[in-house]
């Protein structure tokens, strides 16, 4: 009996201490604490790496703050993951496929450039995975006829940027005559069917329109034919070195014209590139730094300040455009989960179009999305900017 009690007891103990080790090995207690992976695609180097950094801060930022606030989903930490695109679509789709499938990504964020975020698109729909644009603002990206379609943007939409270019030009500049100056890829061609319909809604019609490629270095004949037209103002639209090279050929010619254009000059090195008359390009933006801020605002500077050892104040807060989209993107995209409260992809999206109300940097966001309306942003979200000794700030408007 002696020996047969003490084998029971030991037996009890094996098993007692097995149950314990099978109970630690179960899978919701790994997943309570498996971290939710945020993934990030952008230029991170070349000349658009400056717009890929701003991003970066505004998702990081706004990570952090989810964080220390106790995380989603019952405790767990969000991680963001990047990879370097490049600003080339093919680098693009082979960094999503890794960020889907390996690293297994619960939202996609990307697209700094719109001919990277189209090639990403059918990927992430076919995937359904959501997949966050922070900054590309070609109308096809969300407007891409998939059903269900799981792209979803907190940015400016080409569409509406050009309605506003030409409103713009005709309330600061007198403009009549509008030249097109459009990049050669298809941020260019949707802002060139943009730019056509909203002057048609004007009764009026572009004099000329030209394309430039983004490697040139010289484009005084595409200017010079604007120029003969009768151009009395220019609409463009181009990233930091081409948008760079249309005011570098303009000084050649010694030509004089109001420049007004999508934000592609925002991106980067542009006054560096540009050299004289950089400061005469306005474009258009969707958060400034400058002025009074909101205690959204007046925290995330702070926050900004104390993260960066290179930002002392709002003009290095730049393309604030990067830093506020992503970070209200991102606190979007965290509330979204929560509503889904998992992070497969199916749910996330439903999850967008349960957000009811979410007082964000930008403003207030009040049912931003819904299945037939996947941007959060419209033209009245919109401000207009320069750039004043190398930094982006508000056009002083002479009202």
């Amino acid at each position: 009996m002696l020996c047969t009690d003490k084998g029971s007891r030991l037996n009890k103990g094996l098993l007692a201490a097995v149950f314990t080790v099978l109970l630690a090995m179960l899978p919701w207690r790994a997943m309570a604490a498996e971290p939710i992976k945020i993934g990030l695609i952008t230029a991170l180097s070349g000349q658009s790496a400056l717009a890929g950094e701003a991003i970066t801060r505004g998702l990081q930022t706004a990570i952090d703050e989810i964080n220390a606030n106790g995380g989603l989903l019952d405790g767990r930490e969000l991680v963001l993951v990047r990879r370097d695109d490049e600003a080339n679509p093919a680098k693009g789709v082979v960094a999503a496929r890794e960020l889907i499938h390996k690293e297994k990504v619960a939202v996609l964020f990307g697209g700094l450039d719109t001919p990277v975020s189209l090639a990403i698109v059918p990927l992430a729909n076919q995937a359904r995975v959501p997949f966050v644009g922070p900054w590309a603002a070609g109308t096809p990206i969300t407007k891409n006829g998939a059903d269900p379609n799981f792209v979803f943007r907190v940015s400016a939409m080409d569409e509406l940027v050009d309605k506003a270019m030409v409103a713009y030009a005709q309330e600061n500049f007198g403009s009549e005559k509008f030249g097109l100056m459009m990049i050669n890829n298809p941020w260019g061609e949707s802002n060139q069917k943009g730019l056509v319909a909203a002057l048609d809604e004007k009764g009026m019609a572009p004099v000329a329109s030209e394309k430039f490629d983004g490697d040139a270095i010289d484009v005084v004949p595409q200017l010079t034919r604007l120029r003969d037209a009768g151009a009395d103002t220019i609409a463009m639209v181009g990233n930091v070195g081409p948008s760079a090279q249309v005011v570098k050929s303009l000084r050649r010619m010694g030509w004089d014209v109001p420049i007004v254009s999508h934000w592609g000059p925002a991106g980067g090195r542009f006054t560096e590139l540009a050299g004289p008359g950089a400061e005469k390009v306005h474009f258009v933006q969707t958060y400034s730094f400058f002025g009074e801020q909101s205690p959204v605002g007046e925290k995330l500077i702070a926050a900004l300040k104390a993260k960066y050892d290179d930002v002392d104040g709002p003009e290095d807060i730049t393309p604030a455009v990067g830093v506020a989209n992503a970070y209200d993107a991102m606190h979007l995209t965290a509330l979204a989960i929560e509503n889904a409260g998992s992070t497969e992809g199916p749910a996330i999206r439903e999850g967008f179009f349960g957000i009811d109300s979410y007082p964000g940097l930008i403003k207030t966001y009040r049912t931003p999305f819904s299945p037939e309306q996947h941007d959060a942003l419209g033209p009245d979200d919109y401000v207009w900017a320069q750039f004043i000794d190398n930094r982006i700030v508000p056009v002083e408007r002479n009202d």
